[in-house]
């Protein structure tokens, strides 16, 4: 393969951020205004000699403190003229977010057409515009130099010491306090929290790497995306925290990544840092009951809205960064349903057990689940397609829409719901779907359907039956599992001491402690009663063109007020059931999906914001490949749209039905 290095005097130099040791550490510089991190490790490597003609041509003004930036650029065409290198440098403009012209400083053209080396591979007009100097190699043949590995293209930093050259992260700021902290891999497979910091900036810095070092493939088809993990997760090389800084401490960084993490990295994504989560997973209020970590900032409408939990890091950075493709949660509660609803993003609690959730903090084994966040449908449906790799995908969709009006109101029964609210934005969006599918919605009431079955002469009202189902389970699981072992590891290396714990998981602990032991048994059976008439008598399997006979709806949010400057006091144990409650009993996908938004007065800005409307979906157990492949088709035809980050989670489109 022939390979030229162009190196362009014309363009401006690198800042660079002095650093103890760039072998051990990696070096923070600034180029253009922009931060960047390259990391210790190179990637590939000059000769002396094509350094030595480097320098010279780069001249002093060029370079700071040895180190001078640089594009690769493969290219197959025959001849390499003006026109070629626009062309790409167009495509990187709108693909990149880390590559910029500043990276101009030098290129390194890879020819690798299938002619033989030309005897001038460059064009004089691009020579005359670009004032660059040519170093060659080709084959069997150097009349130049040429890199020691070959490289995909984009940005690089050289050490003009050495010739060594690195990979390029750039450094964004952490304003929504999501992340725990970023990470890079490192060179036994694992990763390592990323060293460099943002100059001047009080929140962590998170590295993400050039989009152009990646191309997707069959067996990677998410390469080059860049997801985040919540802090439940074991990664190789990283501390897993839960949410609470004793256990941080306490355990040491993690010996192997949890196969559901590892799933998602093996099909090309980018894992940039692991998110906040409430501690131990549990329930948490911002500002009641986040002590050990500051409650992450939802950026929908004035910024001062609670995030929900317990995968509030997740679902923050989702609807805040443009530069994270995908945010990792779970959802044993509601914790992947309630930070999508209020975030504004697309977001699901997936069929029990659909992926394995070794190397992962429990809190309840028979209510655990692993979600995934995201702002396009399209998207959302290929990672869970690649994620959930044990479910089936079928030709057609559902027959049914299951309307409850025990969830919706009864506003729904009469006249339409008043415009401006979420409920004329539910009323719109199910109009369009009813349309879509060629079907009417079902009007039906879940309890009452349940009182007409002669279970509910044995059990009582699913209110009653179901009551202390879900915080028995949680509460004697995790206290099992989690609480006694940190404990007595705790106290074993600490004197006899106690670690602290948050006041939510602590109170729901002490829940678990005092309930007897044949509880727990009794709300296996109950929810296993629960699980079993709703798969036989309310959402059926379906045939063998759609996984599932039926969707049932129900609202994930509307839109209300949690501002993070109000005391609503101590936690309580979460009994009762409710509409969230329903795919944790009966072991079905939940998935979230924005349709709208709706105006407020903020008492914290003074001025007219906006808050997400949300919409959750349940389908047959072990279904969810048809709601991904549903949201994908809806969104092409124009029905839910993509969600941006930020304030809104439109561009320029209207907010009232």
């Amino acid at each position: 393969m022939a390979r030229i290095l162009l190196a362009c005097t014309i363009l401006a130099p690198i800042a660079v951020a002095q650093q103890a040791s760039f072998q051990l550490t990696g070096k923070t510089f600034t180029l253009a205004g922009i931060p960047y991190f390259a990391p210790p490790a190179p990637v590939s490597q000059f000769s002396s000699d094509a350094v030595n003609e480097i320098v010279s041509q780069l001249g002093e003004n060029n370079t700071l403190d040895g180190l001078s930036a640089f594009s690769v650029l493969p290219s197959p065409e025959y001849e390499f003229a003006d026109s070629h290198l626009e062309a790409a440098l167009q495509t990187w403009r709108t693909k990149d977010d880390v590559w910029s012209e500043a990276f101009l400083n030098g290129l390194y053209i890879a020819y690798n057409g299938t002619h033989d080396w030309p005897t001038s591979l460059v064009s004089p007009e691009t020579q005359t515009r670009y004032a660059m100097h040519f170093l060659l190699h080709s084959g069997n043949r150097s009349v130049g130099a040429a890199l020691t590995r070959e490289l995909p293209a984009g940005p690089y930093l050289l050490d003009l010491s050495s010739g060594s050259v690195f990979e390029v992260y750039r450094l964004y700021n952490d304003e929504q306090q999501s992340f725990l902290y970023g990470t890079i891999p490192n060179p036994s497979g694992g990763y390592t929290i990323l060293s460099a910091k943002i100059p001047g900036a009080a929140t962590e810095s998170i590295g993400v790497p050039s989009r152009l070092y990646f191309t997707p493939t069959a067996e990677k088809p998410l390469a080059g995306l860049r997801f985040a993990v919540k802090d439940i997760y074991d990664v190789e090389g990283l501390r897993t925290g839960c949410g609470n800084r004793a256990y941080w401490e306490l355990y040491p960084p993690r010996n192997q990544t949890a196969p559901a993490v590892q799933r998602l990295l093996d099909g090309g994504l980018v894992l940039v840092g692991k998110t906040k989560s409430s501690q131990f997973a549990n329930g948490e209020v911002a500002t009641d009951d986040w002590v050990d970590l500051h409650a992450p900032y939802n950026p929908r409408g004035d910024g001062y809205q609670d995030g929900s939990s317990s995968s509030t890091g997740s679902g923050t950075a989702e609807a805040a960064y443009p530069w994270l493709d995908y945010a990792i949660g779970s959802d044993t509660g509601g914790s992947m349903r309630g930070p999508a609803g209020v975030n504004g993003i697309f977001g699901n609690r997936p069929s029990h057990g659909a992926v394995s959730l070794d190397d992962v903090m429990p809190l309840s084994p028979p209510l655990d689940t692993a979600g995934i966040f995201a702002r396009d449908a399209n998207m959302w449906a290929t990672a869970g397609h690649w994620w959930y790799q044990n479910f089936t995908s079928y030709s057609g969709f559902p027959k049914k829409l299951l309307f409850p009006v025990d969830f919706f109101g009864s506003s729904f029964l009469t006249d339409p719901p008043p415009a401006g609210t979420a409920d004329a934005i539910f009323n719109a969006f199910i109009t369009k779907l009813e349309s879509f599918l060629g079907i009417t919605r079902t009007e039906m009431n879940l309890t009452s359907l349940w009182a007409e079955n002669p279970l509910f002469i044995a059990h009582g009202p699913l209110s009653e039956m179901l009551m202390t189902t879900y915080p028995t389970l949680i509460t004697m699981d995790q206290t099992e599992l989690v609480a006694e072992p940190f404990m007595a590891d705790y106290a074993a290396v600490n004197n006899g001491r106690k670690p602290f714990i948050d006041p939510a998981p602590l109170t729901r602990w002490t829940y678990g402690w005092s309930l007897p032991s044949d509880a727990y048994a009794e709300q296996i059976a109950n929810k296993t009663t629960f699980m079993n008439w709703f798969a036989s008598e309310v959402v059926v399997g379906g045939d063998l063109t759609s996984c599932s006979e039926s969707i049932f709806l129900y609202p994930q949010s509307s839109g209300y007020t949690t501002y993070r400057n109000a005391y609503t006091g101590p936690p309580s144990t979460p009994f009762g059931f409710s509409a969230g409650r329903i795919a944790v009993f009966a072991e079905t996908p939940d998935m979230v999906v924005p349709v709208g938004e709706v105006p407020y007065n903020s008492t914290i800005t003074g001025t007219t914001e906006y808050l997400p409307v949300t919409l959750s979906f349940i389908v047959a157990k072990d279904c969810d490949l048809v709601l991904f492949d549903l949201f994908a088709v809806l969104q092409n035809a124009d029905i839910i749209k993509p969600v941006v980050t930020g304030s809104r989670i439109y561009d320029d489109v209207p907010v009232e039905e």
